[in-house]
C-alpha cells in the first residue's frame, strides 16, 4: 500500500506526523508528506489511522 498527501488540502497541523512519524514526514514548507513507494507493512494500521483521522481529509492510501 502506498500513503499520498495532497499539498493542496494539507493544512500542516501534523496529527499524520505526530501518529506515524515513520511514514509522514513534515516538508519545507510544513506540510506532511508520505515515504516514498511502499508502506512497510508494520506501519500499514497506523497509515491507515492517520488517514482516517486527519481533519481535512489530505491523506489517501492506495492499496
Amino acid at each position: 500500500m502506498r500513503a499520498i498527501v495532497d499539498q493542496d488540502t494539507c493544512t500542516a497541523c501534523g496529527l499524520c506526523i505526530d501518529m506515524c512519524p515513520d511514514v509522514f514526514q513534515e516538508a519545507p514548507d510544513g506540510n506532511a508528506i508520505a515515504i516514498e513507494g511502499d508502506v512497510p507493512s508494520e506501519f500499514e494500521e497506523l497509515a491507515r489511522d492517520a488517514a482516517d483521522q486527519c481533519p481535512v481529509e489530505a491523506i489517501s492510501i492506495d492499496e
